[in-house]
């Protein structure tokens, strides 16, 4: 299986974890948000594996800019339909790979998962 990186290019994360890939010689292939944007099936399945309080970025400004109503009760379904419509909230990167995701990058957790 070829893994998948999914992120923003200009996010700075992601330029690290290319980064690191492309150090680690492990092919991959890029999925765009801002192009190609945002599957609610796969945010759905993302969120069966990991949790979607995992995947959706409270931290970033496209969160912060929500109005106080779109933020109130967010449940599983809300998540989905957010990060769908606003790709820009799910946490990045996000990796899928032979043995599940990983979401985030954290060096020592992707060389387990990817080495």
């Amino acid at each position: 299986m070829t893994i998948q990186l999914y992120g923003i290019p200009n996010c700075d994360t992601v330029k690290k974890a290319r980064k690191w890939l492309d150090a680690q010689s492990i092919d991959y292939a890029f999925h765009d948000y801002k192009k190609e944007g945002a599957d609610p099936a796969r945010l759905a399945s993302w969120s069966d594996a990991v949790g979607w309080e995992v995947l959706l970025n409270k931290r970033g400004t496209t969160f912060r800019k929500l109005d106080d109503e779109a933020k109130a009760d967010i449940d599983r379904e809300k998540a989905i339909a957010l990060m769908a419509e606003h790709p820009s909230m799910i946490k990045r990167p996000v990796v899928e790979h032979a043995g599940g995701i990983l979401v985030g990058f954290k060096e020592e957790d992707w060389a387990a998962a990817l080495q």
